[in-house]
């Protein structure tokens, strides 16, 4: 994917900061991720805390000892994504989901395509797996779930929970699709069938599709406004017509149209036939 131009922020940057905007530089340069798409107080904020705690004054001096230690390349992968999930989130909108999205797109796909955008430590796929079991529906559907960061990935594919994650699943759910283990609960096999991980940078790589309903919540306040706007277009190409984009309870699309999307519920949008 060929982003767009950041000439004006990344000089804006360099003024105020050539070390970070140097920093931004051979990030992009060495690992594909556009680190000026994202929020620049929060994003500088969180990675000067990182850098201050390894002991390094300068972003140079931590490039250079992250572009030499794969340790400290993760652990900056992991800080600088934001990893926080759990099932059922907002549980009346997956209500909503299950109720009516599901059974209509079911009714329009022999077969359903569904995409997991910035999936994290997995819950949201595996919430989506729920309710297409529960709807007897998970033989003839698919679930692409990605992320950024591959250490997540690896948390999603292994399928084991805290409680705390658990909280919000309806206990008949629970018992069914969840096997108790020390400190927590770990997914059934069932669900795993039809979920593929896979490592994918929003900002750069290709989107596949075309989808019967996508999923991208509570990422999207991290980046900033032209990023925004590049995602909900890519995303709603994406999908195929009368497919269904589901985001975050703090990110309400306010004019779907540009993007060739209709509002279909709250925080749901359907693509233009």
């Amino acid at each position: 994917m060929t982003g767009p131009s950041h000439a004006g922020s990344d000089s804006a940057a360099a003024l105020a900061d050539p070390d970070f905007a140097r920093f931004i530089e051979q990030i992009r340069a060495h690992t594909r991720i556009d680190l000026s798409q994202y929020k620049e107080n929060q994003m500088k904020r969180r990675l000067t805390t990182l850098r201050l705690r390894h002991g390094f004054t300068t972003f140079d001096a931590y490039w250079q000892a992250l572009s030499r230690s794969s340790e400290l390349m993760d652990e900056f992968l992991d800080r600088m994504t934001i990893n926080v999930s759990e099932f059922w989130r907002n549980p009346g909108r997956w209500e909503v989901l299950g109720s009516r999205f599901l059974p209509e797109l079911l009714g329009q796909s022999s077969r359903l395509r569904c995409w997991s955008a910035a999936c994290s430590t997995g819950e949201e796929p595996y919430t989506l797996s729920i309710l297409l079991e529960e709807l007897g529906a998970a033989g003839r559907s698919e679930i692409a779930a990605t992320d950024l960061d591959r250490g997540v990935l690896a948390k999603a594919e292994a399928g084991e929970y805290h409680s705390r994650s658990v909280k919000d699943v309806p206990r008949r759910l629970l018992d069914k699709h969840f096997a108790a283990i020390p400190g927590g609960y770990a997914v059934r096999p069932e669900l795993r069938r039809i979920i593929r991980f896979r490592q994918h940078n929003l900002l750069d790589d290709r989107f596949d599709g075309p989808y019967d309903l996508i999923i991208c919540r509570n990422v999207m306040i991290y980046f900033t406004e032209e990023a925004k706007t590049l995602l909900y277009r890519k995303f709603a190409e994406a999908l195929r017509p009368g497919g269904i984009l589901f985001v975050g309870s703090t990110e309400q699309i306010f004019s779907p149209s540009d993007y060739g999307l209709e509002s279909a519920d709250t925080f749901f949008y359907r693509r233009k036939a």
